[in-house]
């Protein structure tokens, strides 16, 4: 048998394996308010020259972000961390709520039909967890089940994919939804430094929401949305301090650091993964029509775009959504798929890879088909 024909064979098998489940739903929403990498740096008087051309040279436009009131002298003073926790309750709550109502619409559905809630965040702690807390804000039916993903970092949203996918093939029929809800403004310190500096200029806030059902029931294909085939995982561990959230005892809070080497890192490991990830499907890269990659910063995009040999044509998506709102955290690759199901050019049978990375250092992928 020829190269081709056993290529054909496997990607034939690919296409049979029933769905294990359907993204039949997505929504996003955003708070705070849309601010300019110039008007912030007016906010935060930045004048430093070296710390400007990080925020001026980030290939972000705007943000939304929810920043502390200014005082009589117009300064804005650093929060301290127990109102950044009352902050991040607040957003992931509000924004949530309105991604969770968008996704579950899109499916052709409505909360009662909602049997699984999951819900991600890694820029605030909550017990009760965020799902409890949605549950009560919308009288989502009480028996619902649910789960919630905390601290896992801007890979996070495609490791709940992954756990609530198996959910939904336990349970065909039956509407889960997964939600990335990250307030990213609760994350942040206000201190002039170049390590709060490289965070500050990348994040904003963000929730998305992914409304998922196996081949019965409830949003059966009907949404036109791509089955999910396969997942793969890989764990750099020679980078585990690369990104971390850790507590700053100078400043009594938590702060976040991200290494400047960190998407040369995340590059030199993505063909290995997407290795992994199409081993055994008979499928080659440039089988893969649509690419929906983490909004994770520019230099990382342009990693993954060589390293993968892709085009910007192939990521426009997560270009444009760094662009319209920062690095969202989890729920950055969920932004860009809605803008590629807005666009409608998805045809039946195509491929489509979604890649998301953050601490671990980890690289999340996700084979998926229309």
């Amino acid at each position: 048998m020829t190269t081709l024909a056993v290529r054909a064979e496997d990607a034939s098998v690919l296409a049979r394996r029933p769905a294990i489940t359907r993204m039949a739903g997505v929504g996003t929403a955003v708070a705070g308010t849309p601010i300019s990498q110039p008007e912030l740096l007016g906010l935060l008087e930045i004048t430093n020259p070296k710390i400007r051309s990080v925020y001026l040279n980030s290939a972000i436009d705007r943000r939304h972000l929810t920043l502390p009131a200014a005082d009589e002298h117009g300064r804005r003073a650093p929060e301290p961390q127990g109102d950044l926790l009352d902050k991040h309750k607040r957003i992931a709550i509000e924004m949530g709520a309105q991604a969770l109502l968008t996704a579950v619409q899109r499916a052709g559905a409505t909360l009662a039909d909602l049997r699984h809630l999951c819900c991600v965040t890694s820029t605030g702690f909550l017990t009760p967890g965020l799902s409890a807390l949605l549950m009560r804000e919308l009288g989502i039916d009480p028996r619902c089940s649910r789960s919630d993903i905390v601290g896992m970092g801007c890979n996070a949203g495609l490791n709940a994919l992954n756990v609530v996918s198996g959910w939904s093939a336990a349970h065909p029929g039956e509407l889960a939804v997964v939600l990335c809800s990250e307030a990213c403004s609760a994350a942040y310190a206000l201190d002039g430094t170049m390590r709060t500096t490289v965070v500050n200029s990348l994040f904003g806030d963000g929730a998305a929401a992914v409304a998922l059902v196996a081949d019965s029931g409830v949003g059966d294909g009907s949404a036109g949305g791509p089955r999910i085939l396969k997942f793969a995982s890989y764990l750099i561990t020679d980078a585990i301090d690369a990104m971390r959230y850790e507590w700053d005892r100078e400043k009594d809070r938590f702060s976040f650091f991200l290494d400047p080497q960190i998407p040369y890192v995340v590059g030199a490991h993505a063909e290995t993964v997407i290795g992994t990830l199409l081993d055994g499907t008979g499928l080659r890269r440039s089988d893969i029509a649509h690419w929906l990659v983490h909004s994770g910063g520019k230099k990382v995009i342009d990693a993954v775009v060589v390293n993968l040999g892709l085009t910007r044509h192939d990521v426009r998506h997560t270009i444009g959504v760094l662009r319209d709102y920062g690095n969202v955290s989890s729920g950055s690759f969920l932004f860009s798929y809605e803008r590629l199901a807005d666009e409608g050019v998805a045809r039946p049978g195509e491929y489509g890879v979604l890649m998301t990375m953050g601490p671990g250092s980890t690289i999340e992928m996700a084979l998926v088909q229309w």
